[in-house]
């Protein structure tokens, strides 16, 4: 039994759509969200920047007294889930092989797309996931720099981001996919669209709730769940405008947002034990 909150963090909002799987599985559990909307987006930031951002908000989230830390973001997942496991001794998850397994689960022609940031893409990090799964897996990834930028503007549907979507999903359509990996967490709120373009034959999968899933396994076979019996509670902070979390974060959350807290730090300009590159 242990009744810490969990931390779940993202570069924005789209991180509230684990927080959203993670309740419905885990409703007892409490949980600390904080998204880094102030330096949002993380898909065409370096790796070296990148982990500067991870260490700095798990040690926010560690000095909160989080028993479990989530790395709700694919960009932060690829560029800094490793060394952040290696040197805290918290338990961290991230996003990415929660939604590569799901991936493998559901192609019947083994042929995968992959859609995601900049960093997402560029790291291979699915790639190495899928393969380590199934070697025989084709893997067609395809990286989306704006995409995400859609989804804080709260612009899903209409002609402008179907025409951007079909632009970059147009090789994935001819490449004969039969899943698609929504590699970033703001893509699910572009579902509609994306189905619409790929056509109802390709499964999208969202790795919200595969990772939310890993999670509950995880605090069950470690005895850290959450026993009390009085509600748990939902923390939600920001690096940037309070108002606008509130606003755009109901609909990754599903939900209304109450109080949101911000807070600011810079980015620490050495990470201990981290190298660069």
């Amino acid at each position: 039994m242990d009744n810490r909150p969990v931390g779940i963090f993202d570069s924005g909002l789209g991180g509230l759509t684990v927080v959203r799987e993670v309740i419905k599985y885990l409703p007892n559990e409490q949980i600390i969200y904080f998204g880094d909307t102030a330096r949002f987006p993380y898909g065409p930031r370096s790796i070296t920047e990148l982990r500067g951002f991870v260490f700095e908000i798990i040690d926010f989230l560690l000095s909160k007294d989080v028993k479990f830390v989530v790395i709700a973001c694919n960009s932060a997942s690829a560029a800094a889930l490793e060394a952040a496991q290696q040197y805290y001794d918290v338990p961290i998850i991230g996003v990415i092989e929660p939604g590569a397994r799901a991936a493998v689960q559901a192609t019947r022609c083994r042929r995968i797309g992959v859609i995601g940031t900049q960093a997402t893409i560029s790291s291979g990090s699915y790639i190495n996931a899928i393969k380590t799964i199934d070697a025989g897996v084709q893997i067609h990834p395809v990286a989306c720099s704006d995409l995400a930028d859609f989804v804080e503007r709260d612009e899903t549907t209409g002609p402008k981001v179907e025409g951007v979507v079909k632009w970059y999903l147009d090789s994935l359509v001819r490449a004969g996919i039969d899943s698609l990996i929504l590699g970033c967490t703001h893509y699910p709120l572009l579902s509609e669209t994306i189905s619409r373009v790929v056509g109802d034959g390709v499964k999208l999968i969202s790795s919200a709730e595969e990772t939310a899933r890993e999670l509950k396994e995880t605090l069950a076979r470690k005895d850290k769940l959450r026993e009390e019996k009085t509600p748990p509670t939902l923390e939600f902070i920001s690096s940037g405008d309070k108002d606008v979390f509130r606003k755009l974060g109901a609909r990754f959350l599903g939900k209304e947002i109450g109080k949101v807290e911000r807070v600011v730090f810079p980015l620490r300009e050495k990470v201990v034990g981290v190298e660069e590159g």
